[in-house]
């Protein structure tokens, strides 16, 4: 299990008694080149007797919107990396910091550091003024090593996998892309399935209901086909990302999924919702009669799509 060196101030942060390899990145999605990161800092680890090291943030998302992931679901991620550490940093404490006084104060003299991964457009430090060519004069005055992994491109696109794409293609919907620019794995909602108010019970289509966490990015919303994971059951569905407008017009979003040939009662049981394909967008039905059919209809997409696949 990975451990987690969480820290509210700088001051808080554990002195390192034995040599890291750190990761360095947000790690926000936790794509392909994310991971290739990761990969190489824990296998230099391995190789060296050290330990490997991910160095994250929390209260950061550099794009001013809300983060692909919540801190505990990045937590989760990076735990089935392989390292050993997760260190998270409150970015309010070190957000006015030089990158120089950063990298001195915090990456060796706390956190102890042999060897420094990153990808080659790191930034960080007060308004991101420090770069890879930075750490690399630092690592030379240091006997730091510096790791530079290169750029993770999509297989036959020649275009290089990024947060911002990423970001970019969930907000269209295409979840498709997605899995794709993380190496198979698709994105997900996960929680407490939570009582809604049975409406779509009464319809004929009972669902479970996961309330999106407002620190949490919504996709597009709309209608996906989607995997869920409850226990050690793997099931399928579709699954409503919205507000319900036909029925409620709710203030936040929820994650809505009819599950296929399942009618249990799982109120307050953890699940994972995966999205694997989108069908169509939100939209606000003229009648429970229309939204009937819309679900109906959906049902033989998805059950389509899922064929196709393989997954059924």
């Amino acid at each position: 299990m990975i451990k987690v060196c969480s820290t509210y101030g700088i001051d808080d942060l554990p002195l390192g008694t034995k040599g890291r390899v750190i990761a360095l990145g947000l790690f926000d999605g936790l794509h392909q080149g994310h991971q290739d990161i990761i990969k190489k800092a824990v296998s230099t680890a391995e190789r060296d007797g050290l330990t490997s090291t991910v160095q994250t943030f929390r209260n950061l998302c550099k794009s001013g919107d809300k983060p692909l992931y919540t801190a505990e679901e990045r937590l989760k991620l990076i735990g089935g990396t392989g390292a050993e550490e997760l260190l998270v940093l409150d970015f309010d404490a070190v957000k006015d910091m030089e990158p120089e006084k950063y990298l001195t104060d915090i990456i060796l003299n706390r956190a102890v550091a042999d060897t420094l991964v990153m990808g080659e457009d790191y930034r960080f430090g007060k308004g991101a003024g420090g770069d890879v060519a930075m750490i690399k004069e630092f690592g030379k005055a240091n006997n730091v090593r510096v790791i530079v992994v290169g750029d993770r491109m999509l297989e036959d696109t020649g275009k290089k996998i990024s947060t911002t794409w990423l970001r970019s293609a969930l907000g269209e919907g295409d979840v498709d892309l997605a899995l794709k620019l993380c190496g198979g794995r698709a994105y997900s909602y996960s929680g407490r399935c939570v009582q809604g108010k049975m409406l779509g019970r009464t319809m004929g289509f009972p669902t479970a209901n996961l309330n999106i966490p407002e620190d949490k990015y919504v996709v597009r919303r709309g209608v996906y086909v989607t995997r869920i994971l409850l226990g050690q059951r793997v099931l399928y569905g579709v699954t409503n990302v919205g507000r319900r407008p036909t029925l409620e017009d709710a203030v936040n979003d929820v994650a809505e999924t009819y599950i296929f040939d399942f009618d249990e009662d799982i109120y307050g049981a953890n699940l994972t919702v995966e999205m694997l394909h989108f069908l169509r967008p939100e939209e606000k039905m003229t009648s429970k009669d229309d939204l009937i059919r819309a679900v109906e209809i959906n049902k033989v997409q998805a059950l389509e799509y899922l064929k196709s696949q393989g997954l059924l």
